[in-house]
């Protein structure tokens, strides 16, 4: 908001210059965006009277005059301006006077061959608006010649560009700006009281329909005849150009001029057009929603459909206005109006926040009640704005109706609860120059009494301290409501800046929780693999068992929570593959979502998909891919494990009937079900149109995380290693296909633990000189001691155990 200081010192005593109060404004949360000094815009342009005017003989355009501005002779002056003539009043630029709005400096010149000592200047050469084309002509008669023209065009102010907080809606109009300074600085304030307006008859054709009482709980219509309509007094015009509003009319200006004042909005009708409208003598003024459909043309000239989100005012049900928004075309006031209908209202913040959304169209109206008007003041406001239509425009009052269901004005103020020792809690020491101390109850008393509200003594608390019942001004209702927002008050008026810095004593360096520093390792041994980590919406398409669908989904598409995270990896893999980008290597970590008998449930999951060539080039295998084998896919998952210090047991599964079922194994530890791992189905293979070779895995990751949490993996005891040499022996056998390979490796392992170091599985086959239903293994066993080499006599009892045991556990046929 633009403030005026001239206006500004109507209202408050200010003894501060411009910049030191914008400094001050801006320290107590009002950032003063701009100083706009007008002063320096015609610091140099005087008046001066035209006491002759002749054509230029050089030039058709130009005139040659006679200028005096009470320096004792007169100045010859060449203009250019059609309405030039003798016998006015005019500012003249003299010699030597900078002009920063154009940028021009004037000096002595000769134009035309004619010398020139000075320039007649224009309103736009001066930085004002105006739709005059020419130079500015006074209407004041008899004015001192030589005289500063500043004060005559308002030019003698300093405008503050003033940004105020979304809380602060008191502080969109020059009366509250003027309690902040008074808060402030302690100046005197000087705020006008309009008296009691008259109604001449009180009666008439008037009568209110209020539909929604939320949403108007608060209508004044006040009829007033035989205005006359005419250009606003120089003093409101200047007010409202310092304020960047363009004046229109006595009556227009009036509302506006109201609206900056006191921050309420009004608007003015035309009756004889809302008569018009209303089709009828007798006028119902309402204010209602919108039925879907109806259009309104608005002060803008553009033609509005309506929703049943905006709220109108209406004549005899007839749409005219957009309640708190912007006035209609069809009733607006003009230059031959000679009855109004002065509506002043409260609105709903909410209510004109979503009509003007709905509408497209903000405006300083709008803008305020979204902000929420003071419920207190609006017959002030009105007051006052029936008294300027009085006298400035010759209205007289003579019917008022009011609607008002706003509650009783005694709940207008509310009262809150202050505490001393809260106050020093929370703000902490204040700066005393060498020492520190804490604000005392005088300092309290004195900012919240700065700022109307009335302190009354409640006694102390526990620690001695005293406390208060704060009584919050009506304009102040919305901001002030707990006992916090009295003590930002508080520290605001006080000064930030009187606050000591403290900073804690000792600063502790920061860590990850045990949970996201095991993730993090997790993805860096995925990414370590040549796996990419993908992210997909955590919202599908429904239609799947047990699955949870939202209520009120943006899209079908959208609609339901994943339960699993192959789903998405599986499309991804295809996408990449629709588009060219070949087969996709990558892992996610997220949440799934599910439904139980018990309830919703969530969890967070860990899943990967592998198909593609993994080697960095394929020159030389001729241009052909290599994809991926399952010993290489489940080589992958095992190498992370191993870093991972985890011992994961692989046993056949078909459960997902998305996998191949005899290529899906199910991954446990220490009897805990971690997961999945296996190759698609070649079914959905097919219809998906994927590579044969394409793998998958999920893991559930609170029992990942719930196993790396142990303490001998969190903290790894330290195993010597022997410095003597390893003595291996292979075994080979026959044994039954359905016997897995990790449950002989656990019996060999059992039956060798004294001296064995490891067994590894080096060979497998099936086919010719194999008996039906088993295959042929062959394993290598090395074994070792700690603090000796191994003799034969000491490895040979130890290997005919592992072979005695495997025969009598699995019955397997020894070929070795």
């Amino acid at each position: 908001m633009r403030i005026s200081l001239n206006w500004l010192r109507e209202l408050v005593e200010i003894k501060l210059s411009p910049e030191e109060l914008a400094e001050t404004l801006t320290m107590a949360g009002f950032e003063v965006e701009d100083i706009e000094d007008r002063r320096t815009w015609a610091n140099g342009v005087v008046v001066g009277k035209v006491l002759e005017r002749q054509p230029h003989p050089n030039a058709d355009k130009l005139s040659v005059c006679q200028v005096d501005i009470g320096a004792g002779e007169t100045l010859n002056i060449v203009c250019g301006a059609a309405n030039v003539k003798a016998d006015i009043y005019v500012p003249i630029a003299t010699t030597g006077t900078y002009l920063p709005n154009i940028d021009l400096k004037i000096k002595p010149a000769k134009l035309r061959g004619v010398p020139s000592q000075g320039m007649i200047c224009s309103l736009k050469e001066l930085g004002l608006p105006t739709d005059v084309d020419g130079i500015h002509i006074f209407t004041q008669e008899n004015l001192p010649l030589g005289s500063d023209v500043r004060p005559l065009l308002g030019l003698d102010d300093v405008i503050l560009d003033l940004t105020a907080t979304a809380n602060r809606a008191d502080a969109l109009s020059m009366v509250g700006v003027a309690r902040e300074v008074a808060a402030l600085t302690g100046g005197k304030l000087s705020i006008p009281e309009p008296g009691e307006v008259s109604i001449s008859k009180n009666t008439g054709n008037l009568t209110l329909k209020i539909a929604d009482t939320q949403a108007c709980p608060a209508y004044i219509g006040t009829v007033i005849e035989q205005v006359k309509i005419a250009p606003s007094p120089e003093w409101l015009q200047q007010r409202l150009r310092a304020a960047g509003v363009r004046p229109i009319s006595n009556v227009v200006d009036i509302t506006n001029y109201v609206l900056l004042e006191w921050g309420q909005p009004l608007h003015a009708f035309d009756r004889d057009r809302l008569k018009s409208v209303a089709s009828s003598e007798n006028l119902t003024i309402g204010v209602r929603f919108a039925n879907n459909g109806e259009f309104l043309k608005t002060l803008d000239g553009q033609t509005r459909t309506l929703s049943t989100q905006n709220l109108l005012i209406t004549a005899n049900d007839r749409p005219v206005a957009l309640a708190g928004v912007m006035g209609g075309e069809e009733t607006e006031v003009h230059e031959g109006t000679q009855s109004l209908v002065l509506e002043a209202a409260l609105f709903d913040s909410v209510a004109i926040r979503r009509s003007s959304r709905s509408a497209g169209l903000r405006s300083e109206a709008s803008g305020r009640y979204e902000r929420g008007v003071n419920r207190a003041e609006l017959e002030i406001a009105n007051r006052r704005a029936l008294s300027l239509i009085s006298e400035l425009a010759s209205g007289i009052l003579v019917q008022q109706e009011i609607a008002d269901t706003r509650p009783d004005p005694s709940t207008w103020s509310r009262s809150i609860a202050l505490r001393l020792d809260r106050v020093n809690q929370i703000l902490g020491p204040i700066d005393l120059g060498e020492d520190t101390g804490e604000l005392q109850g005088q300092d309290v008393e004195r900012i919240l009494t700065a700022l109307g509200c009335q302190l009354t003594p409640s006694g102390e608390d526990s620690n001695h301290q005293p406390t208060w019942s704060v009584s919050v001004p009506p304009y102040r209702y919305r901001d002030l409501e707990r006992e916090i927002d009295l003590i930002e008050e508080i520290a605001r008026l006080y000064g930030y800046n009187r606050f000591c810095d403290t900073l804690p004593e000792k600063s502790e360096g920061g860590y990850l929780p045990l949970d996201e520093e095991l993730i993090r390792k997790l993805r860096a041994f995925l990414r370590a693999e040549g796996l990419t980590e993908l992210i997909h919406y955590s919202l599908v398409k429904p239609g799947e068992d047990r699955q949870i669908v939202l209520s009120n989904p943006l899209f079908a598409e959208y609609s339901a929570l994943r339960n699993d995270l192959l789903s998405g990896l599986i499309d991804a893999f295809q996408y990449n593959l629709e588009q060219g980008n070949g087969s996709l290597n990558g892992f996610e970590i997220g949440q799934i979502f599910w439904r139980e008998e018990d309830g919703l449930q969530e969890t967070e999951a860990l899943a990967g998909i592998m198909g593609g060539d993994r080697t960095i080039g394929k020159w030389s295998k001729s241009g052909r891919e290599e994809p991926v084998t399952w010993f290489e896919a489940k080589g992958t998952l095992e190498s992370v494990f191993r870093q991972l210090a985890l011992e994961v047991e692989f046993q056949p599964d078909c459960r997902d009937n998305r996998l191949h079922p005899g290529r899906t194994a199910s991954l446990w530890i220490r009897g805990n079900r971690l997961g999945i791992f296996g190759q698609l189905h070649p079914q959905l293979r097919r219809e998906k149109g994927l590579p044969d070779s394409v793998y998958v895995f999920q893991l559930d990751l609170d029992v990942l995380l719930e196993s790396l949490g142990q303490d001998e993996i969190l903290v790894p005891t330290f195993q010597p290693y022997s410095t003597y040499p390893a003595s291996d022996r292979d075994i080979a056998f026959f044994a039954p296909v359905k016997i897995s390979v990790s449950e002989i490796e656990k019996v060999i392992t059992k039956a060798g633990k004294d001296l064995l170091e490891s067994v590894e599985l080096f060979d497998e086959y099936r086919g010719e000189n194999v008996p039906e239903g088993q295959r042929s293994l062959a394993f290598r066993l090395v074994y070792r001691a700690s603090d000796r080499t191994l003799t034969e006599a000491e490895v040979e009892p130890v290997h005919n155990k592992v072979r005695e045991a495997l025969v009598e556990k699995f019955g397997v046929n020894l070929r070795s």
